[in-house]
């Protein structure tokens, strides 16, 4: 493998994070509990759109076919897809969605602090970019795992369920695979053994603030860095790519 080549995977796996959870949370949109959060999880959606598209342009170019955004979003299949699969997981109630936005905006404000310092200075300013929206990201799903965790018996036990469904899907945000190794030598991809600990620290202190017991390590999912996926991927894909599958290369 190249060092483009890895460069090329490294940045479809950010895009599709980014890509498959601005889908989730955009079926929020005026399904939300309150017209407040209906407003702020579309906002958050409307991010990862814009983080996917800096990242999957910057993909096409590295591919060297003259790919594009669109291309990437919307011409590939399933199996070329990169994406944890924490973010393909259906919303469930607005606990579980919190849940997932708590353990992916946690990881990313890590991750993306140590993007900023990348030797690759298009993905050090997409860093610099996004690392204001996910702040605010990993500010909101934490005041509503407290508010929720510390509520009600009902708002508790939800939130509980949301934090012990999701976190057998926790692990693979820290696996590593043949690109990351050689973009680390280079000083390009993120260190995530440094990341985990960070990550682990601020999940676990949130979660005791919040009164909801830390899940145990008992089984992960893995699979997507081979670009395996769980039942979920597909029927995204499906509605997601619909109108450029059913009339390839329109344009309006």
């Amino acid at each position: 493998m190249t060092e483009q080549q890895a460069l090329y995977k490294y940045c479809l796996r950010l895009g599709d994070n980014a890509l498959i959870q601005s889908y989730r949370l955009s079926e929020w949109c005026s399904n939300a509990p309150i017209l407040e959060e209906d407003l702020a999880l579309t906002n958050f959606a409307l991010d990862m759109t814009g983080r996917a598209q800096a990242l999957l342009s910057y993909a096409g170019k590295l591919d060297g076919n003259n790919k594009t955004d669109d291309d990437l979003a919307y011409k590939r299949g399933e199996r070329d897809f990169y994406n944890l699969l924490i973010t393909e997981q259906p919303n469930g109630g607005f606990a579980h969605t919190i849940a997932r936005l708590l353990y992916t905006s946690t990881f990313e404000y890590f991750f993306y602090t140590e993007l900023l310092h990348s030797a690759d200075a298009t993905l050090a300013a997409i860093a610099a970019k996004t690392i204001k929206e996910i702040k605010y990201h990993k500010a909101h799903a934490t005041d509503w795992v407290l508010r929720l965790g510390d509520g009600t018996e009902e708002s508790h036990y939800r939130m509980q369920q949301g934090i012990d469904s999701l976190w057998m899907f926790t692990g693979e945000m820290f696996e590593t695979g043949e690109a990351d190794a050689l973009l680390r030598d280079k000083n390009i991809a993120v260190d995530l053994g440094a990341v985990k600990s960070k990550w682990q620290a601020s999940i676990a202190a949130v979660l005791a603030e919040a009164t909801l017991a830390l899940p145990k390590d008992e089984y992960m999912q893995t699979g997507s860095l081979q670009g395996v996926h769980t039942e979920y991927l597909g029927h995204i894909l499906t509605e997601m790519q619909y109108l450029q599958r059913a009339y390839p290369e329109a344009i309006w």
